[in-house]
């Protein structure tokens, strides 16, 4: 069953060769999987694929040199293969966070060298094994470890995050928005302003909407709202990068453009959740099941309990604000504009592994992004406020990326640091 396994795995490769463009791609997709396959950890799952996408830049832009650099640059690299140099990157990276998943990254690593040429192919895998060296290195003491296992008490007053039903699980990852970001200065950089009080017309409007729409027994929420709510359980990288890569297949990107725009992607995506994270365990909100079923205690005279109410999906363990899938998309959303423009003239056909049957279309990210805010609402899981700030939050970490970081080199400039 095992060798099936891995056999399979390689043959898919194969198959996203032949559809695909470049080696970036190809590992996007072997990460994606690697990641998918793993415990669910929204942030460490984002923390993990921008150093393996932040290496591949790096190992491909140290031999092509169009882009400043991440963190590392190679010198005299010019006659390496960038495919060999981003296959070994990111293989290198993907077994050392992934080890028990080496044997299909191993078959998958066969698959994407087969066909280049030795000389340079040699060459290409010592550039990629030395930059992803280097980058995991540098994020071996992030605070990564320290932020899933930090000690957390949840509140007790109206407005607090306790753990929520049906799973009543412990508060996942409570210290990370004091992960050391990957371009953000700080995880508060871009904190938003505290959520609207119990009291508020804001958070009456936001309790009666999702109330209403984000029941599970909802008689106003549409069936393609339902699939909606569904499709967006899966984690935003699993839908954004695919989203990217149709983007990225129908321009024709070089491998050197596609290794930047992953790269930023992901970089950016990685420090939404910091930023995301940062504000929810700032202000710990508590989330619409919790609020719902004890709202004779929260001083809001409009807002009425229902002790029995539950949401169309389960929710998170977490505080509510600001969302972080919205989050995310709003960096997602930022970058791809950014790099692929805001009307990209394809198509966007996305499928999520949490809704098999259900497929959504778009022809803008910004259609994308705005249908991820709705799907936290209609999910029930979310305010909207949450989701709309989140979203905000989102656009100024990507926007801080692109005109930061991995920008083109002025012509006749070679820095070879």
């Amino acid at each position: 069953m095992a060798l099936r396994a891995v056999a399979l795995s390689a043959l898919l490769l194969l198959e996203a060769r032949v559809n695909e463009a470049d080696t970036v791609l190809d590992w996007n997709v072997v990460a994606l999987k690697t990641t998918a396959a793993a415990p669910f950890n929204p942030p460490l799952e984002s923390r993990n694929l921008a150093i393996v996408h932040a290496a591949m830049f790096d190992a491909v832009n140290s031999i092509v040199r169009e882009f400043q650099p991440y963190a590392v640059q190679l010198g005299n690299s010019k006659a390496a293969s960038p495919d060999a140099a981003a296959a070994a990157a990111a293989h290198f990276i993907l077994v050392q966070l992934y080890p028990a998943q080496q044997a299909m990254l191993d078959a998958a690593y066969v698959v994407s060298l087969s066909g280049i040429h030795e000389s340079s192919k040699t060459d290409g895998i010592a550039v990629g094994e030395s930059v992803a060296a280097k980058i995991l290195t540098m994020r071996n003491d992030d605070g990564a470890s320290a932020a899933i296992n930090a000690a957390y008490t949840p509140g007790s007053q109206p407005g607090n995050w306790i753990p929520a039903p049906p799973t009543f699980h412990s508060a996942l990852d409570p210290g990370w928005g004091s992960v050391r970001p990957f371009l953000l200065r700080e995880g508060s950089q871009f904190r938003p302003e505290p959520p609207p009080p119990l009291t508020s017309p804001q958070y009456t409007r936001d309790f009666i909407e999702i109330k209403e729409i984000g029941s599970a027994t909802s008689s106003t929420r549409t069936k393609e709202e339902t699939d909606l709510a569904h499709f967006w359980v899966s984690t935003a990288p699993q839908i954004w990068n695919p989203a990217a890569r149709q983007v990225a297949m129908a321009k024709g990107l070089t491998i050197s453009q596609n290794a930047r725009l992953f790269a930023l992607l992901n970089l950016a995506g990685a420090d939404a959740f910091i930023a995301s994270w940062d504000a929810k365990y700032t202000y710990n909100q508590w989330r619409p099941v919790t609020a719902i079923r004890a709202a004779d205690n929260d001083g809001n005279p409009d807002t009425i309990a229902d002790a029995n109410w539950t949401p169309l999906l389960t929710t998170p363990p977490f505080p509510d604000y600001i969302a972080g899938h919205t989050t995310y998309g709003g960096a997602a959303e930022e970058v791809l504009e950014d790099v692929l423009g805001a009307d990209p003239s394809v198509t966007i056909t996305l499928t999520s592994a949490a809704a098999p049957a259900v497929i959504e279309t778009y022809t803008t990210f910004d259609e994308i992004s705005e249908g991820v805010v709705e799907a936290r609402v209609l999910g029930g899981i979310h305010w909207r406020t949450s989701s709309v700030r989140g979203r905000r939050v989102g656009q100024q970490v990507g926007a801080f990326a692109v005109r930061h970081f991995l920008t083109p080199k002025q012509e006749g400039c070679d820095d070879t640091r």
